[in-house]
């Protein structure tokens, strides 16, 4: 019946659709003079559309296969009130505003090539210090915190990742190996960096009262995503994961996983993501082979997460399915400026990796015992961590991070010398600023500096410089008044320490 009913229209496209249906579970929508196959469900009537907007068309090829015909597509969203839709039309808006990929472009942080290839970004000079304060950021936190740096290289052989499981579950989707002139040597890219720290650990043999290691690394890993599935920084070919891996006893799994809860709930809210929740992602039961190492090695991972989680006081949920394959981990969920979820920083529990790199500890009854290992990454990875930072603040970056923190504007080239002097003054202090002496009015200055998103404008003039103060002016358009230099230094450090607390 569905069938004729289409044919009978001339209609191959519905045709199509329904030959690939199975007999009684074909389902049409009725409406005035209007039907339409739907898979469903439906509301009772229209009267529950209350407010409905069109919102673009594109062309697309039937069943995405660019060999059939092309469409056209109309997208568009309802919803059962004004208000609502109006809600989310500014929203969409506001969002456009804040990618990261338009920011990212505007304030010179990054960029890419084709000739370089596809999803692997390029830093530009403000990026690639924006990047390095992070950097140094964790790593003065993480040294207080007992880890220590390593290194580990770009590539490996291909039987490390076998050793780990990588390559089994990833290899196919993963960049090819790269063979040598030697007959059968592989390597690949490195798609992880927790193998190469197995190794790291392996150097040497520990004892019990050696334990915790914890092995810290910035380091880059390459995974070949569908071109289709790129988008700016948020999914990329070729990122840096912040890094860590914890080797310990049992009995300190607990507070070495409260330890890292600690650790990244400081880099969260340094950065400015206070609205969270935590998420324990652990194995679906129904699917068994999608997972590596014993059951009875699962249920104490698991289990010793959701302690961590509860004796943290953490607002968590605990989903099913969405464990890595060698451990079940926490993630934490943070809700942008937009009202967005992200999964932001991950902590995991492995009990499988030291099995499978044969890891061991001498133990206080002179035996060798299995150490437990644990996966932690507070920003993620920095492509993709600078990328919300960008869309949660717009741009606006904490003053601690800032590239600039301030612009120096001589009102006229008489006032140049003036200005170079504040300038020395606050680079004496580390505040990063600039001079703008171009032969261009203030005014046209200011509005720049607005765009390029500088926290604060120093104008300097006649006034300024007979009293040797600042007109000092906040991104947004306060008017601080005129103040000092040492003044300016000290309400500067004043606002970092506000935001940037120490660990």
């Amino acid at each position: 019946d569905a069938l004729n009913y289409y044919e009978k229209q001339g209609n191959e496209y519905k045709v199509e659709l329904i030959s690939a249906l199975e007999d009684g579970t074909i389902t049409f929508c009725d409406h005035d003079t209007f039907t339409d196959l739907c898979r469903g469900g439906h509301i009772p009537n229209t009267g529950y559309i209350k407010a409905l907007k069109l919102l673009s068309v594109a062309g697309a090829y039937w069943r995405g296969d660019e060999k059939n015909p092309q469409l056209t597509r109309v997208y568009g969203i309802s919803f059962p009130k004004q208000k609502e839709l109006t809600e989310y039309l500014e929203l969409v808006e506001e969002a456009k505003k804040r990618d990261h990929r338009k920011l990212g472009r505007e304030l010179e942080l990054f960029t890419f090539s084709q000739k370089v290839g596809q999803g692997l970004p390029l830093w530009l000079p403000k990026g690639a210090a924006l990047r390095d304060r992070l950097e140094q950021f964790l790593k003065k936190a993480q040294k207080k915190a007992g880890y220590e740096m390593v290194i580990s290289p770009h590539i490996g052989q291909k039987e490390l990742y076998v050793t780990s499981g990588h390559y089994a579950k990833y290899g196919e989707d993963s960049f090819q190996p790269i063979h040598t002139p030697k007959e059968e040597e592989e390597f690949l890219l490195k798609p992880m960096n927790c193998p190469h720290h197995c190794e790291i650990y392996n150097a040497k043999p520990f004892s019990y009262r050696e334990l915790p290691k914890r092995y810290a690394e910035f380091g880059t890993v390459y995974r070949y995503e569908q071109s289709g599935e790129l988008h700016g920084l948020t999914r990329v070919r070729g990122f840096t994961q912040d890094d860590a891996h914890i080797f310990c006893t049992q009995d300190q799994l607990d507070q070495e996983f409260k330890n890292v809860i600690d650790l990244s709930l400081y880099v969260l809210g340094s950065l400015g993501f206070e609205n969270f929740t935590a998420q324990v992602s652990v194995r679906d039961l129904d699917k068994p082979e999608k997972y590596i190492g014993s059951v009875d090695n699962w249920e104490k991972a698991e289990q010793a997460i959701i302690n961590a989680a509860e004796e943290k006081g953490l607002k968590y949920s605990v989903v099913p399915g969405e464990a890595a394959f060698y451990g079940p981990k926490l993630d934490f969920m943070v809700k942008d400026a937009l009202g967005r979820n992200w999964q932001l920083g991950t902590i995991q529990v492995d009990y499988n990796l030291p099995e499978r790199f044969d890891l061991t500890y001498k133990g206080n009854d002179n035996e060798l015992h299995r150490p437990v290992m644990i996966h932690r990454a507070p920003f993620g990875s920095m492509e993709r961590f600078v990328a919300l930072l960008l869309e949660h603040s717009g741009g606006n970056f904490p003053l601690w991070l800032t590239p600039e923190q301030a612009i120096v504007l001589p009102v006229s080239e008489k006032h140049e010398k003036y200005a170079e002097k504040v300038l020395k003054s606050l680079e004496n202090h580390e505040i990063r600023a600039l001079v703008d002496n171009r032969n261009e009015t203030v005014g046209k200055k200011i509005r720049e500096a607005e765009m390029n998103k500088i926290p604060f404008m120093l104008i300097v003039g006649d006034n300024e410089e007979a009293n040797d103060t600042l007109s000092v002016r906040r991104h947004g358009g306060e008017d601080l008044g005129a103040l000092s230099p040492e003044d300016f230094t000290n309400l500067v450090q004043k606002e970092i320490n506000s935001t940037l607390k120490s660990f």
